[in-house]
Parts: structure tokens; sequence; C-alpha cells
């Protein structure tokens, strides 16, 4: 039977699952889409009013699909879901979208023999014998039914910074419930219309507990709500590289400082043999110079070390770790304005009845009391739990998304070794995701069309091995899980053009090859 009558499902219809189908409509597959929204966008439909794109448009796009020339140079968040629904319209992938039907779960129907393979699937192909099928448990919300269905082929793209909150544990009697105010989770404030947020902050002491992008982007929005009246608590223990520009000293993109051939040169990048690990330690002198200049010249344009934000770990890190993004407009502004408050807590934090207890001064001993109305946990997700959760097996449960000790095992960051019929895509970080979700989705159409087999498992498993060793060393013990391709983004692409038989060497001429940053349009001709 022709493949391409084989069943596809995907589940979510954000930027990688609009990618994928449209992908696989192109080899002429026909799949079905299930998204628990009313529209394609996946997260960008749920965020905060002033949210934008962490990167120039020019950067985060689609390589056979460019923006409308009226566009933000950082888009805010309507333009991007603009954008998608546009892509989605144009290759008719919206026409394949089961909107509000939530997948409940998935569960593996057939042999499946796993532990005996020696290759994937039994042969290294993405329907194996075609003796096996995913069933999905559905619910419609439009006609508030429930419904089994059977596929051939399944593909994930729900992404791991939604669905399940990261909630910080707290000791008996130092938990929310002592709180006579409201705590909520970040997903929660971003999941409200931008009216309702705002009346919900207004005139309230918030505190925003938290580190990253969230957690600044809700304390400006607090801030901008309450003015110095009535001050945002911001409290954070790590603090991360948030840049006002991506131009170093003013001209320079950082993107031909970090995401070149010459800059990948001095990483040791997972499979890449003796001699290219040896050329990046010669070289590891110059990319400390590099990266201690351009931290110089942060510190000198943000105010991060006046106000004690000063990162602990190196801008070269935080790529590689995927720790990195944008400030929100005039953030310091208000911190020297005193529309928003600072207060480090290197250790944990408890609740009482009228606000937090941090267990340290800061500097030295001690407690220190916050009073607040409301609390906005920024803390985080558990992609790990979200994508767990998918799973009826136990089995699959236990080994789709790795363990504490170890990063998602998954070949080329998408295909579980031990796991039939199924791809992820849009679990790993990247610094620009939507250019290694569209990869990736390529990769894969291209797998269930039959244009290469995997290799064998053990092949399989010996790469993720190697992959998971490069993380730990590059992004430390802390953030090793969060699967961040920043470092090696080009290497990454390389090894997907390999397997799909295309050069990898996509500039014109020696000079952009090593030194020009690579970008989705770079791949434009590989469909």
């Amino acid at each position: 039977m022709d493949h391409r009558t084989k069943r596809v499902a995907i589940v979510g219809a954000g930027t990688s699952g609009v990618a994928a189908c449209k992908h696989l409509l192109a080899r002429g597959f026909r799949p079905v889409v299930f998204d628990a929204g009313a529209s394609v966008g996946g997260q960008w439909t749920r965020t905060l009013a002033s949210t934008r794109l962490q990167s120039p448009h020019v950067a985060y796009r689609f390589s056979d699909f460019p923006w409308p020339d009226s566009v933000d140079w950082y888009p805010r968040h309507d333009q991007v879901v603009d954008y998608l629904a546009a892509y989605a319209r144009r290759f008719a992938v919206d026409e394949r979208v089961r909107f509000r039907s939530t997948v409940l779960a998935a569960e593996f129907v057939g042999d499946d023999a796993a532990d005996g393979w020696e290759r994937w699937n039994g042969n290294g192909e993405a329907f194996g014998d075609g003796s096996g099928a995913w069933r999905l448990t559905v619910h419609h919300d439009d006609t508030d039914t429930t419904q089994v269905y059977e596929f051939d082929f399944l593909i994930l793209c729900i992404g791991r910074f939604s669905g399940v909150p990261n909630i910080p544990a707290f000791p008996p009697a130092g938990g929310p419930d002592v709180f006579r105010g409201r705590v909520i989770h970040s997903m929660e404030f971003s999941d409200m219309d931008d009216a309702d947020a705002a009346a919900l902050v207004k005139g309230k002491r918030v505190v925003v507990v938290g580190s990253g992008k969230s957690a600044f982007d809700i304390a400006a929005e607090c801030a901008e709500a309450n003015g110095v009246e009535q001050p945002c608590t911001m409290i954070c223990r790590s603090p991360r590289w948030l840049l006002h520009d991506t131009n170093v000293w003013g001209k320079v993109d950082i993107g031909y400082i970090y995401f070149t051939r010459f800059a990948e040169l001095m990483v040791r990048k997972p499979g890449a043999g003796v001699a290219s690990n040896l050329l990046a330690t010669f070289l590891s002198p110059l990319g400390w110079l590099i990266s201690k200049l351009t931290e110089a010249y942060y510190k000198k344009e943000i105010p991060m070390e006046e106000h004690g934000m000063s990162p602990e770990y190196g801008l070269s890190k935080s790529l590689s770790s995927c720790l990195i993004g944008m400030l929100p407009e005039r953030f310091y502004d208000k911190v020297k304005e005193g529309s928003v408050v600072i207060k480090r807590s290197a250790k944990s934090f408890t609740f009482r009845d009228d606000g937090l207890v941090l267990d340290d001064d800061g500097g030295g001993g001690g407690e220190r009391v916050v009073q607040a109305d409301l609390v906005i946990l920024a803390t985080g997700f558990r992609g790990d739990e979200k994508l767990r959760r998918m799973f009826a097996s136990r089995r699959v449960r236990d080994i789709v998304a790795g363990s504490p000790e170890t990063a998602a095992p998954l070949y080329r960051e998408c295909v579980h070794p031990r796991v039939p019929q199924m791809a992820v895509i849009g679990y790993s970080e990247s610094a620009t995701n939507i250019q290694t979700c569209e990869m990736l989705t390529k990769w894969v159409a291209r797998l269930l069309d039959g244009a290469f087999r995997l290799p064998p498992v053990r092949r399989m498993e010996a790469s993720v091995a190697e992959w998971g060793r490069y993380m730990r060393r590059s992004a430390g013990e802390e953030h090793f899980r969060r699967s961040c391709l920043g470092g090696v983004g080009i290497w990454y692409s390389d090894e997907l053009c390999r397997d799909m038989g295309c050069d990898p060497r996509r500039k014109k001429g020696l000079l952009a090859e090593w030194f020009q940053p690579y970008g989705a349009v770079d791949y434009a001709d590989i469909q």
C-alpha cells in the first residue's frame, strides 16, 4: 500500500504543528491536526498584552514565507498569531485542523517489542511493518463528545512552556494556603484576556517570583498599571542575561558573534570527532575573550550591576543554555523610578498570612517580609511532565522524557529509539525555535515519505547519550534538561541535512559560509 495513504495525526497547531502539517501535505499525506484552542498559534494566542518576539522578525520566520512589510521589527504577539494564521491559510493547513479538540490519551496498539529491536520500528522505517497504530482519545468541546481514533503515525507538537506549571515545594504551614491574598501561576495570568489581567493587578501589592523573561514582563505590566504608588516587587534568585538590543557596540548583530560556523569552531560539538574537539580546545581562549568583551558592553549599557542583577554565569553559557531574552522596554527606568522593586533571594521563600518571608536578607542571614495582596509565580513549566501525560502506557511515560539525571532521550531531538511510530517536534530549544522546528518538520516529512531510514537502535542511543553529555557540559547541572541547541544550531542542522541527503553547506562563497549567521532562508530549497 502507498505509504501516503497512511493515517498521520499531529497534536498541536502552534508553530511546529502548522509547519509539520504543511510539509506532510506537500508530500501527499493528509494529516489530521488536533488542537485544544480555537485557532492556530499555540501559546502565542495565550500570552501577556506586552509580549513581543525575542528576536527581529527577519530571524524568526519560515523559510518560504516572509513577513508582511508592515510588521514591527520585534513583532507583537498578535502579529505573530496573524503570521502563523496566514501561513496556515496559504498552505491549506487550516483545513486539516480540528480545533477545540483535546487529546486526552495516546496509546500504542500492536506488537511493541521495543526491547528486542535492532532497528527502530523493527526496520528503521516510519511505519514499521504496518501492523501497529496509535489510538488517540480526543474530547471535542464543540459537541461535548469524546471519540477514539487510530493513526499509523503520531507527531507531538505540544511544546514545553505551557500546560503543566512548575510550582515550588513549600514546608508545612508555609505554603499558599496560609496566605490571605491570591496566588496564581504566570500561566493563569497569561491565559486571561488583557482587560481582566489589568484589572487583577490594579491597585494591589503584587509580588512576582521568578528570574526569567516572563517574570520581567509581568513586573513591567504591573508597574504600568500601578506606578510608584503601588510598586511591583520582583523576587529573583538567579539573574539571567536579558538584553536591551541584539546589536553589540551599536553596530554588530549578536548573530555574527555567536551563530556562525566560525563561532561553532570554538565549541566541542557532539559527534564531531577528535580533530574538531582539539581545534575547539585550541580556540577556547578566543571564545572566552569574545564573550568577555560582549559581556562588558552589555554591562556598560544595562544597569544590571547597579541593581544587583548581574548574572552569575557568562553570556556564552547563557546562549548555550537558552537562558537569554530581551528586556521589557524601559525596565530599568521603572526600577529607578520605584515602580518595580527588585529583591534578591539566594535561598527559598515561604508564605505567611500577609505576604512572603524570604529566608535570607540578600547578604548575610536573617529574614525579610514582603507584604502582598497578589503573588504571581513565574517559575516556569514542567515540560517533561506535560510530555509524559500524553501517554496511557506506563512504559512510555517512564522513558519518553528521560529522568532527573538525563535530558529527554530523543534521537535528533525528535524520535525516541524505543517508542514506535512517533515523533516529537518542538521539545528542544534553540536560538530561533521556529527555524529548528521547521528543519525538523522537513526531516520528519522525508522520513515518513521513505526518503531515508533511521540507523540501528544502539547507534541512535549512542548519539542520544553523546548529545546528553554535550548539554550537561555546555548548560551545567541545573539547566541541561532544557535540551538547548543554542551553541550548536548549525551543527545540528548539518546532521539533519546529511540524513536527508542534502548539502549542509548552504551559503554562497567561503566568507559567507564561515562568517555569516545561518537563518531559515538558507534552507528554503529543502522541501
